[in-house]
C-alpha cells in the first residue's frame, strides 16, 4: 500500500510542469512608483519560470537611484526598473550594474542601445511635451505655440504651469529640453530663456500630479486654469481611457513640433551583488517580450521599444509621437545636471 502511494506520488509529480515540481524563487525587483502591470501578465511568467516577482517601489527616478547607489554594498533587489536617461549617468557612474545582452536586443532600434557595455536594457519610452487644453484655445480663438521660443510672448501671459525640475521628471526634462534648444553660451541661453517665462507669469509647481490635476485647465476633473502643461505625449489617451464617459475626441492635445519635446528612455538592470543572476535575466528578457510591452501602454501609458510589439487602438488614435526630439548624451546630464538645476533655481525661483 505504501510502495504505491509512493509510486503514484512520483508519477503525479512527474506530470506537473517543472516550474510546479521547483519551490519557487522569489526575485526582487526594485522599481519607482510607477512601475505598474496586469497582474495575469505577471502571472504567465511566473507559471512559466517558477520565479516569484516582488516589486519594491522607492518613490521617484531619483530617490530610487540615490538609494541605490548608498545601498550598494547590500543591495536593496536584484533588478532595478525605471531609471531613466536623466539619471542613468549617475548610475552607470556608481557601477550598480551586472553587464547582461538580452537576446531580445535583436528586435529594438539602434536609436534606444545607449550604452553598449548592455550594463542597462532599454524597455519603454516618453516624450515630454507641451499639452494644451483644446476647448480654451478654440474658444480663445489662439493659435497653438508653434516651438519653446513662442511661450515668452505675451500672448500666452499666464498660460503655462511647468514643474520644479529638482523635484520633478518631466520637470527635469523640460529644462533639459531648453537647455538643448537655448544652449549656455551666446546672446541668448536657456537661463535668459527662463527669465523670459518668469516675466510672462509661469507657474511652477512641485511635482507633475499637481501640474496636471491641480493648475492644468484641460484635465478632466481639474479646477485649473492654465491651459498650457509640461506633460506627455501619451497624455491625450490617457483623458480618453480613464473618461467616466465614452468621449468622442481627446479634450487635450499635444504640441509635437520639432524640437518642443525631451525623450525620456527607461532602462532595467541587474543590480550588482544579486545571488539570483538567471532569475534575473529572464525577468529582463521578459520586459523586452512581446506579452509585456503591449502590457505597459495602458498600465504606465509609456511606448514600447519592441518593434513588434502593437499599441493598444487609444494610442494609435491620440497619441502623438514627435518626428524630431531632443535628446542629450547621458554622461553631459549627470555631469551638469546639479549645476544646471541650481543655476535655474537662483533665476527662477528667487
Amino acid at each position: 500500500m505504501l510502495r504505491c502511494f509512493v509510486f503514484c506520488l512520483l508519477v503525479m509529480l512527474a506530470a506537473l510542469p517543472l516550474s510546479a515540481q521547483e519551490s519557487a524563487q522569489t526575485l526582487t525587483v526594485i522599481a519607482h512608483d510607477s512601475f505598474g502591470y496586469s497582474e495575469d501578465v505577471m502571472a504567465a511568467f511566473t507559471e512559466e519560470t517558477g520565479i516569484v516577482v516582488e516589486v519594491l517601489h522607492l518613490g521617484d527616478t531619483g530617490t530610487m537611484v540615490n538609494q541605490s547607489v548608498l545601498s550598494r554594498e547590500a543591495p536593496l533587489g536584484d533588478v532595478m526598473f525605471g531609471v531613466d536617461n536623466t539619471f542613468l549617468g549617475r548610475a552607470l557612474a556608481a557601477d550598480l550594474f551586472v553587464p547582461y545582452e538580452s537576446p531580445l536586443l535583436e528586435v529594438v532600434p539602434e536609436a534606444f542601445h545607449t550604452d553598449p557595455e548592455h550594463r542597462v536594457t532599454p524597455i519603454d519610452y516618453g516624450d515630454v511635451c507641451l499639452n494644451y487644453d483644446v476647448a480654451y484655445f478654440e474658444q480663445h480663438d489662439l493659435p497653438l505655440p508653434e516651438d519653446l521660443a513662442a511661450l515668452a510672448d505675451p500672448a500666452y501671459e499666464g498660460l503655462l504651469v511647468v514643474e520644479n525640475p529638482a523635484t520633478s521628471s518631466p520637470g527635469l526634462a523640460f529644462l533639459l529640453a531648453t537647455i538643448g534648444v537655448f544652449g549656455e553660451e551666446g546672446d541668448y541661453t536657456y537661463l535668459d530663456y527662463w527669465q523670459d517665462l518668469v516675466n510672462n507669469d509661469v507657474l511652477v509647481v512641485d511635482d507633475w500630479s499637481t501640474a496636471y490635476y491641480g493648475e492644468f485647465s484641460g484635465s478632466g476633473g481639474s479646477d485649473g486654469t492654465r491651459p498650457l502643461v509640461v506633460s506627455y505625449a501619451s497624455s491625450p489617451p490617457a483623458e480618453v481611457y480613464f473618461a467616466e464617459e465614452e468621449l468622442d475626441a481627446a479634450p487635450t492635445g499635444v504640441i509635437a513640433a520639432d524640437n518642443t519635446c525631451f525623450r525620456q528612455i527607461e532602462y532595467a538592470g541587474i543590480l550588482q551583488g544579486t545571488d539570483n543572476l538567471d532569475a534575473a535575466q529572464q525577468f529582463i528578457d521578459f520586459l523586452l517580450s512581446v506579452p509585456f510591452q503591449e502590457d505597459m501602454p495602458l498600465n504606465m501609458f509609456v511606448f514600447p521599444v519592441n518593434a513588434e510589439a502593437e499599441l493598444p487602438e487609444v494610442f494609435l488614435e491620440y497619441a502623438e509621437i514627435p518626428d524630431e526630439v531632443i535628446e542629450m548624451d547621458v554622461a553631459d546630464i549627470d555631469a551638469n545636471r546639479e549645476t544646471w538645476i541650481q543655476a535655474w533655481t537662483e533665476t527662477v525661483l528667487r
